[in-house]
């Protein structure tokens, strides 16, 4: 009953979740939903701040990608275009989201974490441009870049650097398994003791590594 009872609250709370007809032309034009190329990912930040606001515990935004659609962020031609391209089109909606956050007190109690699935070569492989020039830049899983804001964390850190071509992550190397466990201890939660058993063996999300000393280092001014 319970269950039930909750997804009815959910259900019922979507219509005025999701109407954003009444927020003010400032906000709108905040978010850039004013411009036809930072609209469709400005109205995803809006209604990022409105689930925030109304107790939505995680929010997942999704940025370019769409099959037959447009340009989207996995450059493999002409990698400057597109991520200038793609960069117009999320600049002004985060700033506005992280703004919008802050103004209202939420910022300090919502981490915000930018990230996508692979870093960028310094070369690549294949695919040839115009003129017989290489124009584009493959997949790299061994250097690459998040941010993060809100939640308590300082601004104005880098942590880590890659080699002089940004090829490899050489200095003050941070793994997936750190990021997992620096994220959760950012929201109170020891990765160490948030375990499952399966087949023999203790399991967490950070698997056996994963440390959240970075979570100190954000936050401390």
């Amino acid at each position: 009953m319970a269950s039930y009872e909750l997804a009815f609250k959910m259900q019922m709370s979507v219509p005025e979740v999701t109407d954003i007809s009444k927020e003010t032309d400032a906000t709108r034009k905040l978010y850039g939903l004013d411009q036809p190329y930072t609209q469709e990912f400005g109205t995803q930040c809006l209604m990022a701040r409105r689930l925030v606001e109304n107790g939505v515990r995680f929010v997942q935004l999704y940025s370019g990608g769409k099959k037959g659609a447009e340009v989207g962020w996995d450059g493999h031609q002409e990698c400057n275009n597109n991520h200038e391209f793609m960069s117009r089109k999320v600049d002004k909606p985060i700033a506005g989201l992280l703004a919008d956050l802050k103004s209202r007190g939420l910022l300090e109690s919502t981490v915000v974490l930018w990230g996508g699935d692979f870093g960028r070569t310094p070369f690549t492989d294949g695919g040839e441009g115009g003129g017989g020039k290489r124009t584009g830049r493959d997949h790299n899983p061994y250097g690459f870049s998040v941010w993060m804001a809100g939640g308590g964390i300082r601004g104005g850190k880098t942590i880590g650097a890659t080699d002089e071509i940004g090829l490899k992550a050489e200095k003050d190397k941070v793994t997936m398994h750190d990021l997992h466990a620096t994220l959760l201890g950012l929201m109170g939660v020891d990765h160490k003791k948030l375990t499952y058993f399966f087949q023999g063996r203790e399991f967490r999300l950070t698997d056996v590594g994963g440390e959240n000393d970075l979570a100190a280092r954000l936050t401390r001014a």
